[in-house]
C-alpha cells in the first residue's frame, strides 16, 4: 500500500491553505465579533469564495450533482486546513453530516433538488437530532438499533405524524444543532409510529417556507462552531427517501464514522497551529536575557507536544483512508488537541489565557468537540465494544447457579 498523497490531494491541501492565508485576517476570526459571533456565524463572502472559486462544498459529491467526485481523504485534507485556521464555516454541518445521508437515503428527485445547491454553496444544511443526543445518534459513544434516542414515542424528542395529504408534520425540539440558526435546509431525525411499533425516520424541512419553525442561536463555549436550538411546532416536512423501512440508525452510524474522520483531521490541524504559534512565541520571548525556547525544560515540553501531534496525524490520515476507524482516531486527536492547547496556554505565560490572544480559541475548540462528540474515554469504549474486544458479561444468575461450592460457582460463571 502506498500511503503517500497523490499530486491532486497535495494540490487540494495547498490550495485550501493558500485561500485561508489570503482571504482570512491573521489569527482565527471572531475575536472582533464580526465573523463568529454575529449574523450567520460565518463570513458569507468567504463561504461564497470557497464555494464558487474552489468548489469546497462539492469536493466529495458526485460529479452528476456538480461535485468534484473526490472522497473522504480529500475532504479530510480540507478539514485539516480549516482546523489550522480555525475558520467558522458551515462545511461540517452541510457536507460532513447532511450530504452523506441525503446521498445514501434520498430519492433521485430529492438528490437532484438538494445536492447541486449544496455543491455550489447556495444551500447550507444542518442535522437535527432530539435534545443533546448528537453523539448517540451518530453511534460515536453509544446508540441502539431502534433509535430510541429520537423520543421512543414518549414525551420529549421529536415526533412525526402523517398529515393525511402525503406529507408529514413534526413536533419537538433539538438542542445542539450545528449551524442550525442559519441553515437553509434541516434534516430532522424524528420518531413515528407510536411507542410499541415506532421507528426513527429522517425528514427534510425547507426553512424558507416552514411553518411553526423557531430557531435560536446559543451562546456556546466555542463561538467558531455555532450551535442553535431548533423548535418544531406542527412543522411541515418531507420524508427523506421513499422507503419507510430504511435502517436510519445504521445510516446515521455510517455518517458518524465519516464525520469522526473529518473531525479528527480538523483537530490535528488545530493542534498543529497551536503548537506552531507556541514555538514562534518561545523563540521571540526572552527571560533572563535569553529566549524562553532555549531552556531545556521548554524544549522537552515542545518535543512531547510535537510527538503527540504527529501521532494524532497518523491516526487521522488512516481514518480518512478507512472511515471505519474514525471514532477511534477522533479520540486520539481530541486528546492530542486538549494536551497541546493546554500546553500552549501555559507556555505563552501570562498572555496565554487572555481574551485578546487566540490560544483560548483553540483550547475551546477541543473542549467543545469533546462535549459534542465525546468524551474521549467513551469514544474509545464504544470503539472497543464495536470491535468485539470485550467478552459479553455473564448472565445475572450464573453465579447463583453454583453458589453451593467454590468450584460450582466458577463453573456457573463460565470461568
Amino acid at each position: 500500500m502506498d500511503a503517500a498523497f497523490t499530486r491532486e490531494q497535495s494540490e487540494i491541501r495547498r490550495t485550501v491553505r493558500a485561500a485561508f492565508a489570503k482571504g482570512v485576517p491573521p489569527g482565527p476570526p471572531g475575536r472582533d465579533g464580526t465573523a463568529a459571533e454575529a449574523g450567520p456565524g460565518h463570513d458569507p463572502a468567504l463561504w461564497s469564495r470557497l464555494a464558487g472559486g474552489l468548489g469546497l462544498p462539492g469536493l466529495a459529491l458526485d460529479e452528476r450533482y456538480g461535485g468534484a467526485g473526490c472522497g473522504t481523504t480529500e475532504l479530510a485534507l480540507a478539514f485539516e486546513e480549516i482546523g489550522r485556521a480555525l475558520v467558522p464555516l458551515p462545511l461540517f454541518a452541510t457536507c460532513g453530516l447532511v450530504a452523506p445521508l441525503i446521498t445514501g437515503l434520498a430519492t433521485e428527485r430529492q438528490r437532484a433538488g438538494v445536492l447541486p445547491r449544496v455543491a455550489d454553496g447556495s444551500l447550507t444544511a444542518a442535522l437535527c437530532v432530539p435534545g443533546t443526543a448528537l453523539a448517540t445518534a451518530l453511534a460515536l459513544t453509544g446508540g441502539d438499533a431502534d433509535g430510541a434516542w429520537a423520543g421512543g414515542g414518549r414525551a420529549g424528542g421529536i415526533q412525526a405524524r402523517p398529515d393525511g395529504h402525503g406529507g408529514w408534520r413534526l413536533y419537538g425540539e433539538a438542542e445542539q444543532v450545528l449551524d442550525g440558526h442559519s441553515a437553509g435546509l434541516l434534516l430532522v431525525a424524528a420518531h413515528t409510529g407510536g411507542f410499541t411499533r415506532g421507528r426513527t425516520l429522517l425528514f427534510l424541512v425547507r426553512c424558507q417556507d416552514a411553518d411553526g419553525l423557531r430557531r435560536t442561536r446559543w451562546t456556546a463555549l466555542d463561538e467558531t462552531r455555532p450551535q442553535a436550538r431548533v423548535q418544531l411546532r406542527d412543522t411541515r416536512a418531507e420524508l427523506l427517501g421513499d422507503d419507510p423501512g430504511a435502517d436510519v440508525p445504521a445510516a446515521l452510524a455510517a455518517a458518524g464514522r465519516t464525520a469522526a474522520a473529518l473531525l479528527a483531521a480538523e483537530a490535528v490541524g488545530a493542534a498543529e497551529a497551536a503548537l506552531d504559534r507556541t514555538v514562534e512565541h518561545v523563540k521571540d520571548r526572552e527571560q533572563f536575557g535569553r529566549a524562553v525556547g532555549s531552556f531545556q525544560a521548554v524544549k522537552h515540553r515542545l518535543a512531547d507536544l510535537y510527538v503527540r501531534v504527529q501521532a494524532a496525524r497518523s491516526a487521522a490520515y488512516y481514518a480518512a483512508w478507512d472511515p471505519r476507524e474514525g471514532p477511534l482516531a477522533l479520540a486520539q486527536c481530541l486528546e492530542a488537541l486538549r494536551t497541546v492547547t493546554g500546553g500552549a496556554i501555559q507556555l505563552h505565560g501570562g498572555i496565554g489565557f487572555t481574551w485578546e490572544h487566540e490560544a483560548h480559541l483553540y483550547f475551546k475548540r477541543g473542549a467543545s468537540d469533546e462535549l459534542l462528540f465525546g468524551p474521549v474515554h467513551r469514544l474509545r469504549a464504544r470503539a472497543a465494544e464495536t470491535a468485539g474486544l470485550f467478552a459479553p458479561a455473564a448472565p445475572a444468575g450464573a453465579f447463583r447457579a453454583g453458589a453451593g461450592s467454590g468450584s460450582g460457582a466458577r463453573e456457573g460463571a463460565g470461568v
